[in-house]
């Protein structure tokens, strides 16, 4: 997702990143650009230098965070832009490879989510309200994003089958590892 500089949008496009240029993409949002199978017409196109971008995905149904054999769910409504002002002083940050799930509960792309917590903060609490995602998604047949694990994909595909276990995983849903 991104925005030009001028005028500045407050939810932005999705676009396909082609050299130095950003190619803004027929979807209102990324979710519904992978609910089409990853297909859309394209628009205009905006030199790299003069956009800002944005969360790949603003409001993901769900976020889940994988560790240590489990995963627990952060607050999608947590979720901000790159470069965002975080709203809690003295918070810590925590890298990880995330997953965007695509129309039929595959992975549809990678991108960075960055997890913040507050050790002032007891709990589950301490991590309530800053998830930073993106700034860019990378698709499975691009390989591997600069800054970004080189994921094993039998372990993403454990990931997926647990997270998706007794229930549905829906088209912009973020598990993150």
């Amino acid at each position: 997702m991104f925005s030009p500089r001028e005028p500045l949008l407050a939810r932005g496009w999705p676009g396909r990143i082609d050299g130095d240029v950003v190619v803004q993409l027929a979807a209102q949002t990324l979710q519904a650009f992978f609910t089409g199978g990853g297909m859309a017409r394209e628009h205009a196109e905006y030199p790299l230098a003069d956009v800002i971008f944005r969360a790949p995905v603003l409001r993901p149904p769900s976020v889940r965070i994988y560790e240590r054999g489990d995963f627990r769910f952060a607050n999608p409504a947590a979720i901000l832009n790159p470069g965002a002002e975080i709203p809690v002083a003295g918070a810590v940050p925590n890298e990880r490879d995330a997953a965007i799930i695509g129309a039929n509960g595959e992975i549809a792309g990678f991108t960075r989510l960055v997890e913040w917590t507050a050790p002032e903060l007891k709990g589950e609490k301490s991590r309530d309200f800053a998830l930073v995602l993106g700034p860019v998604v990378t698709t499975i047949d691009e390989g591997y994003p600069q800054g970004l694990t080189p994921w094993v994909w039998e372990d993403w595909d454990h990931i997926v089958y647990l997270t998706s276990a007794n229930t549905r995983l829906y088209p912009g849903d973020i598990i993150a590892s």
